[in-house]
């Protein structure tokens, strides 16, 4: 029997043929190598480091592996692989760097768009830094609408732009005249009206539980609360507790009951007792935290996201913010580290967390070297920014170590990072879902960070 091929037929062979052997080629076997590795579980680093990447997934890994005779090698040599970085505090979607009252200004000024525009560059530099995951605790804009890290998510998810995974938290829940309160500083009704629930601002259980639906309902993943004042808000003490208990009771039920983790904004020792009695997830920030309530946290198994990167750099630019805001960033800044020492000799368990937006985006690895000169193992601070994040994010199942299935998000740095934690300022290989993001030079930052970038305070 003789089958007549139309050329309609023949063309659909030929995509058909050409589309198996692509995914045979997308699916050939990677083979990293690196004198060394750290597998995001182990006490110590382990020599001749060797990863099988297939696809998305890691197939195997070890020192011994077996290497398949058709797979694409790359020797990495002199360097130390690890799986990829994660940031459980970012701020993807904004820049507050350079001068506060400029900025004050410009935010009024500066269309949503343009400032979504900008979130495209922080996220291209947060991944070549090594950040391959990141919680992204809250993104607003005076008067608007927008959940610009709900698009910039979707928009890396789908593959139109390069970014890390984003976990996000949307605007963010805080009390009128707090932290999270936009107008804060600014003469009453100078926007008309007073911001509501779907702006995050809720008073009273009920709001604070519709604000939680309304931000799940729009794409949230985290639920993100400002329960203490903050340093960068005109309108609060730093340490003053603006959720009552039963509003935070509120907060952590319908979060819990609708599967979200919560994440609280807290410098205050109250509040952040009265957040842990209530079942929160993690502290960001701290400051304050006595150690009675540091063992409270260890009893409870919450985690510290201390964020030493922004206090750090708003220190070393604190001219450039109003007087208040100056005595406010001293006093945290002297509280942190002792509490933060306190919380490694206790055995808190501990999340990397940098609150970048408040620094350039793509230094959020600084965070590790802090974290160290405060009394952290190196080995203790890579585990903080990988396996540790990655439970607390609830995502541990698929990240965070480099295990056989898992995904293949993998960095690798210079030298031993355990000798010199500073290696991990250096990364020069990044990898995303099996994809080659880096080898060799990071993308020129020269959208990355603009001192007139427009954006609110956030810590």
């Amino acid at each position: 029997m003789r089958i007549a091929y139309r050329p309609y037929y023949l063309a659909v062979i030929v995509i058909l043929l050409f589309s198996a052997v692509a995914a045979g080629a997308a699916d050939q076997t990677v083979v990293l190598k690196a004198a060394r590795m750290f597998d995001g579980k182990s006490k110590s680093l382990i020599p001749n480091g060797v990863v099988l990447v297939q696809g998305d997934k890691i197939v195997d890994v070890g020192s011994t592996v077996t290497i398949p005779s058709d797979a694409k090698v790359i020797d990495l040599g002199d360097m130390t692989l690890s799986p990829g970085f994660m940031d459980a505090h970012t701020h993807l979607t904004l820049d507050f760097t350079g001068n506060f009252n400029e900025r004050r200004l410009k935010e009024l000024q500066t269309n949503v768009s343009e400032m979504t525009l900008m979130a495209i560059s922080y996220a291209r530099a947060t991944l070549e830094a090594g950040f391959t995951t990141v919680r992204d605790l809250g993104s607003r804009f005076v008067s608007s609408p927008e959940f610009v890290d709900v698009a910039l998510r979707n928009a890396i998810n789908h593959g139109i732009t390069p970014g890390p995974h984003m976990l996000v938290a949307t605007k963010g829940i805080g009390a009128t005249g707090g932290h999270f309160d936009a107008t804060g500083g600014y003469r009453d009704k100078l926007f008309g009206r007073e911001p509501d629930p779907s702006e995050g601002i809720a008073d009273g259980p009920d709001e604070i539980r519709k604000a939680v639906r309304f931000e799940v309902k729009n794409g949230a993943n985290v639920i993100k609360a400002a329960v203490s004042g903050g340093v960068l808000s005109l309108a609060d003490e730093v340490d003053t507790p603006q959720f009552t208990p039963a509003e935070m009771a509120a907060l952590v039920d319908e979060s819990h009951r609708l599967r979200k983790k919560v994440a609280v904004h807290c410098h205050g020792d109250q509040a952040a007792r009265e957040a842990i009695e209530a079942g929160v997830d993690s502290i960001e920030h701290g400051s304050f935290m006595k150690t009675e309530t540091l063992q409270l946290m260890k009893t409870k198994g919450t985690y510290l996201v201390p964020t030493l990167m922004a206090t750090e750099y708003i220190l070393s630019k604190i001219d450039s913010y109003p007087p208040a805001l100056q005595a406010k960033a001293r006093a945290a800044g002297a509280a942190r580290s002792e509490m933060f020492r306190n919380a490694v000799k206790m055995g808190v368990k501990i999340a990397l967390g940098t609150d970048a937006g408040v620094f350039p985006h793509g230094d959020n690895a600084k965070e590790f070297a802090l974290m160290v000169g405060l009394g952290m193992r190196p080995i203790d601070a890579l585990r903080s920014g990988t396996s540790n994040d990655a439970d607390l994010l609830g995502i541990g199942q698929a990240v965070g170590t480099l295990e056989k299935g898992k995904r293949a998000d993998i960095v690798a740095m210079p030298g031993d990072p355990t000798a010199d934690i500073t290696a991990t300022e250096h990364i020069s290989f990044v990898m995303k879902d099996g994809k080659i993001i880096r080898n060799g030079p990071a993308t020129p930052r020269t959208a990355a960070v603009r001192d007139d970038d427009i954006d609110l305070p956030v810590d």
